[in-house]
């Protein structure tokens, strides 16, 4: 790997800080298909059952949440999360289930109240979601919706689920379904389970609409640097403000994979990495993945990719960076070997989380500029 320039890590002022101990260390999955240690395909249902495994080790290495995302792609298995979460929750007792993200503008929010309440009762309160409108678009068609109403869809769907979670019985009406009158929804949800975040991408409306309805913040940060949504984070503060809500938590999903050194992370994650974005590229209209482009990631972006200590120190500087309360590890992009994935959730559950949470406790690393931050992980890469 190249030196780094890290000219994303600026010495400035940070947002203010939830405690390092009750910062949640998330594991975002697309339960994507993979390849096995051959290069040979894994069949989907194969994946499902991988990911179950894959859970339920992190459940056992200390990570607080997993999370299953939601597409309709042939290279995915994500498309009903709430089963799997539920296959999980089956085989784990401590860790928290839940989306990464649900696309609520195609679903029915009475189907995910009821899901998802069911879900926090079998897990015994484990249940939580974070709603969005989605990047990719394929569940549109597929449930017979009309782009054209893609803002109108999320605004109208995220107040219903919101109703059904703090007021029922709940009298509602709108344009994308049926009225309701009076009603009650089973199973009921003690109160203050089933936590909804809005997922962002980087849309200043979504902010908004978030502090509107006081929910929490989860920001998808998939390339570029992260202090590029510094604005975004102190828009939703004013509007916080101006709606009068309460602070609220905020966390950001972004993707990596740890391994023993910065070379062998590099090595598992390029070709895969490179394969995900070239078809991106393709349908998208995104540039062409280039290796430069991904050392840029991982240097200055949003790739969190490398040993422990240059993965844990990069978590704990965008932290910082940006005030979170959560990060979401999408780990392993693309068809990483299952048993790579597996290595990837034993370092992060067992040395990444605990080192993050050791240098955000460090009063003398805390007054540490981030420049010096910098010049530490550019020793660590340019002898890898």
């Amino acid at each position: 790997m190249t030196k780094s320039k890290n000219a994303a890590f600026v010495s400035r002022e940070e947002p203010e800080m939830s405690n390092a101990q009750d910062i949640e260390f998330g594991l975002d999955s697309f339960v994507p298909i993979s390849v096995d240690e051959s290069g040979r395909e894994v069949k989907g249902d194969v994946v499902i059952r991988n990911t179950v495994e894959e859970a339920v080790l992190a459940d056992a290495v200390g990570i607080d949440s997993f999370n299953i995302a939601e597409h309709y792609r042939k290279d995915m298995m994500d498309s009903a999360a709430s089963i799997i979460l539920a296959t999980i929750a089956g085989r784990t007792k401590r860790i928290r289930l839940g989306t990464a993200v649900t696309v609520l503008s195609t679903q029915d929010p009475v189907r995910v109240y009821t899901e998802f309440a069911t879900l926090d009762a079998v897990s015994n309160g484990r249940a939580q979601l974070i709603a969005g409108r989605g990047s990719l678009i394929e569940s549109f068609p597929l449930f017979g919706y009309d782009l054209n109403d893609y803002e109108d869809l999320f605004e109208e769907k995220l107040d219903l689920l919101m109703r059904l979670l703090r007021d029922q019985p709940v009298t509602w009406s709108g344009r994308f379904r049926s009225p309701l009158t009076h009603q009650y929804l089973s199973p009921p949800l003690p109160e203050g389970h089933l936590p909804v975040w809005v997922g962002v991408g980087g849309n200043p409306q979504s902010v908004v609409r978030a502090a509107r309805y006081g929910l929490p913040l989860m920001l998808a940060v998939i390339g570029g640097p992260p202090i590029r949504f510094l604005p975004l984070i102190e828009l939703y503060k004013r509007a916080l403000d101006k709606y009068g809500k309460p602070l609220q938590r905020i966390g950001m999903h972004s993707h990596g994979l740890v391994a023993r050194t910065d070379q062998e992370a590099a090595d598992i994650q390029w070709p895969h990495w490179s394969h995900v974005f070239e078809q991106a590229a393709a349908e998208r209209g995104w540039a062409r993945p280039t290796m430069d482009r991904f050392q840029a990631e991982v240097d200055e972006g949003s790739l969190y990719l490398g040993s422990v200590e240059t993965v844990a120190t990069k978590i704990a500087w965008v932290i910082r960076l940006l005030g979170l309360s959560r990060f979401d590890l999408a780990y392993a992009t693309g068809r990483v070997p299952h048993e790579q994935k597996m290595a990837t959730i034993e370092l992060y559950g067992r040395e990444v989380i605990p080192r993050v949470r050791e240098l955000l406790s460090d009063p003398a690393d805390e007054l540490a500029p981030h420049d010096q931050i910098a010049a530490t992980a550019n020793a660590r890469s340019s002898t890898v």
